[in-house]
């Protein structure tokens, strides 16, 4: 009488896998302070980005801190100046069916070869403005600005109010848009009767100001956000969730994503 045995396969330990996928992210995350300077307080890493790679780190924070979202909702907050193609079913990973979009939407920066400091910010600027002369000048209906900067934090904001001061004179005004400086009813007062050329702010209180009417997107012909400052525990705008999702709500308003591609009242969003 013999017996049937059962061959089976000896249980493979899935442990040299998971050092492996330790070892990569340990690079990963090596390489990426690596671009940190702390004495200049710049993450090097946007100053070789093209705007498909600035699309691409954009969604991959986005759906690092919305992991709580659904695709949909995801969608609803990314980057796009055309209407992204039908979802099919099952829903593909974000980043990857709206990449091309985002990237469509976003002014190539990676030409500038200065670092990435605030008092290089005005030079930046006046690079990619087609007519920088007219930085100076505002329009004449009041909290109208021709350019909005958007930073993490108020003393962020402050900094950088200060370094584009360049451009303010008596009829045209650098905007302190943020908490902490001023509430917003003293704010609505300041845009209500100032000719505003520049808006500096957190995005949470420049959509308030939209929203309630006081700041005027008429006139607007850029955004630049303030991607390369790092603070004291190495993170910017884009590398916490309290600042890159208000990030995100605040650049698909409906009023500013429908502008980036369009040449009427066109829009160009600039990550410095």
């Amino acid at each position: 009488m013999s017996s049937k045995g059962t061959n089976k396969r000896p249980i493979e330990s899935d442990e040299p896998s998971r050092n492996k996928r330790r070892r990569r992210g340990n690079k990963s995350r090596e390489e990426e302070n690596d671009l940190l300077d702390m004495e200049l307080k710049v993450n090097q890493l946007f100053k070789s980005l093209d705007s498909q790679l600035t699309a691409d780190h954009y969604l991959r924070q986005l759906t690092r801190f919305g992991a709580d979202l659904s695709p949909i909702e995801l969608a609803d907050l990314t980057i796009s100046g055309t209407s992204p193609p039908p979802t099919p079913t099952p829903l593909p990973p974000v980043t990857h069916k709206l990449t091309a979009y985002t990237a469509n939407a976003i002014k190539d920066t990676s030409s500038w070869e200065q670092s990435r400091v605030t008092d290089n910010m005005p030079a930046f600027v006046e690079k990619f403005t087609a007519k920088p002369e007219l930085l100076s000048r505002a329009d004449k209906t009041p909290g109208s600005p021709h350019t909005l900067i958007v930073a993490g934090a108020g003393l962020r904001s402050a900094d950088i109010v200060r370094a584009m001061r360049k451009f303010q004179g008596k009829n045209c005004a650098v905007a302190k848009l943020f908490a902490k400086h001023m509430k917003v009813a003293e704010q609505v007062a300041f845009l209500a009767k100032q000719r505003v050329g520049m808006g500096v702010g957190t995005p949470a209180r420049l959509a308030e100001l939209i929203e309630n009417g006081a700041l005027k997107m008429d006139k607007l012909q850029r955004i630049v956000v303030d991607a390369s400052y790092i603070d004291q525990k190495k993170r910017g705008i884009m590398d916490m969730k309290d600042t890159m999702m208000p990030l995100a709500s605040f650049l698909t308003r409906k009023e500013l994503q429908e502008r980036y591609l369009e040449d009427d009242k066109h829009v160009d969003l600039i990550f410095y």
